[in-house]
């Protein structure tokens, strides 16, 4: 059973790293300086050093020694899997397009040692704070690169192992908890079978518009061996509240039709029931046993109370059997 403690609203740290904008320093640290003074728990910095090549872990460091915060006073969770590399290109070649204006490229590197390096480079690069929350950095997408087979296998094992050596972190007392996160939830479903998790972050499926039964098994497994579910990419990537990214792909209403409609009925019902589309997708995670936490991003330190609010908002029961009933959800709330 997981002892580790989680607020309702964990802060992802990818605008910290330039994420298709460059933000200046001083806005980074009132980001910083906003998650802690509207947060009414121990604040839960999500990051990793695949975040501008280590820049959102560097930024993270430089904001809280501005604003005098004692390491003990917040955690920080880093996905690790990704580490520095010298920039040879015009733009980084780890995912070319999304970083803005970063010194550094990355590389990955999955294995027991591969992790533990990893882990220590996060940790000098947020010296004097440490990552007392671990993770293997979307190993879905690690496997899917598998070319076959034989290749598909030797990834299963550079995951396994990269695990056995956070579990050694663990184990030693220099991390508090170990977890995963990934999109693919049949992914954390293996990782799960091998490794004691404490926690498991999933992506992009489960929201009202993405909740496969597979995931809500999967969700009522994790709860039952006592592991805390966190939920992100709650808005599918900014679908669900307006925008044409739908899990980070560009849409439109010609090419996926079905969505939009979808959409514009859901906003409909928000409508109807005075609540806002944000509201209605942070609490439907929480209808769930085993869900603790939703991790939201934001690059506007103004933005950053309203999210934390979403978490108490009140959503009536009769918006979901009005969802429920017009087809909309899959699932009866009672």
């Amino acid at each position: 059973m997981s002892t580790v403690k989680l607020p309702k609203i964990i802060f992802g740290t990818s605008s910290l790293g330039n994420l298709f904008v460059e933000l200046d320093k001083q806005t980074k640290t009132q980001l910083v300086d906003a998650a802690i003074q509207n947060s009414p728990d121990t604040v839960i910095f999500d990051s990793a050093g695949k975040y501008g090549a280590g820049l959102a872990l560097e930024s993270i460091s430089t904001a809280l020694s501005e604003l005098n915060i004692a390491p003990e006073a917040v955690k920080i969770s880093n996905k690790l899997g990704w580490k520095r590399a010298p920039l040879k290109t015009a733009e980084p070649t780890f995912e070319p397009g999304a970083w803005v204006n970063i010194k550094h490229d990355a590389v990955q590197d999955i294995s027991y040692q591969g992790i533990l390096d990893c882990y220590h480079e996060g940790n000098q690069l947020l010296s004097p704070y440490q990552a007392k929350i671990v993770s293997v950095h979307d190993p879905d997408e690690y496997l899917a690169a598998a070319t076959d087979q034989a290749d598909l296998d030797q990834r299963k094992a550079d995951i396994l192992e990269a695990y056995r050596a956070l579990q050694a972190l663990r184990d030693c007392g220099e991390v508090e908890s170990v977890g995963v996160g990934a999109k693919d939830v049949s992914v954390i479903d293996f990782i799960s079978d091998h490794v004691r998790l404490d926690w498991a972050m999933f992506a992009c499926s489960l929201t009202p518009f993405t909740h496969k039964k597979s995931t809500l098994d999967l969700i009522k497994k994790l709860h039952q061996q006592g592991v805390k579910i966190i939920n992100s990419a709650v808005f599918n990537s900014g679908f669900l509240l307006g925008s044409d990214n739908l899990d980070y792909k560009k849409v439109s209403r010609e090419t996926h039709p079905e969505a939009f409609a979808w959409r514009d009925k859901f906003h409909q019902l928000c409508d109807k029931y005075q609540i806002t589309g944000a509201q209605a997708c942070v609490q439907f995670s929480f209808l769930f046993d085993g869900v603790e936490s939703i991790a939201l991003s934001s690059s506007s330190p103004k933005r950053v109370k309203s999210n934390i609010s979403l978490s108490e908002a009140d959503v009536p029961k009769a918006f979901w059997q009005d969802m429920y009933h017009q087809g909309l959800i899959k699932i009866k709330i009672t």
